[in-house]
């Protein structure tokens, strides 16, 4: 993976956005629980796409990407569920949920393209 590809600066500007949505929700809404788990799937996003930089094997590299499509769906859900229990706004959910949508739709094509590589 390039420093510069498509996929590893998302999935980063997107943890940063997760990480001030986590102060946000924690510092404002007193929020522990939930920002908790968004913090973690959300950073684990990239996290995993930085980790495939090293992978041992091919095995190994679609393994990692896998893990961060998987990250990605459980972020989208709890963004969900933050925006309906109403400890986040609809304009600010839309955009959380457009950067996560398009991460899953790139991740989805990456995952589906090593697969095909591969067999």
């Amino acid at each position: 993976m390039k420093k510069g590809s498509i996929l590893r600066e998302r999935s980063y500007k997107f943890a940063v956005r997760i990480v001030s949505l986590t102060r946000f929700l924690q510092q404002e809404k007193k929020e522990f629980v939930l920002s908790k788990q968004i913090l973690r799937s959300g950073t684990a996003v990239g996290a995993m796409i930085r980790e495939a930089e090293y992978a041992q094997s091919n095995a190994d590299f679609i393994s990692k990407f896998s893990i961060s499509l998987k990250e990605a769906n459980e972020t989208d859900y709890w963004l969900s569920l933050l925006k309906d229990t109403e400890y986040i706004e609809v304009k600010l959910y839309d955009s959380l949920f457009q950067d996560c949508d398009e991460l899953i739709s790139l991740l989805v094509s990456t995952v589906k393209t090593l697969k095909s590589k591969n067999s």
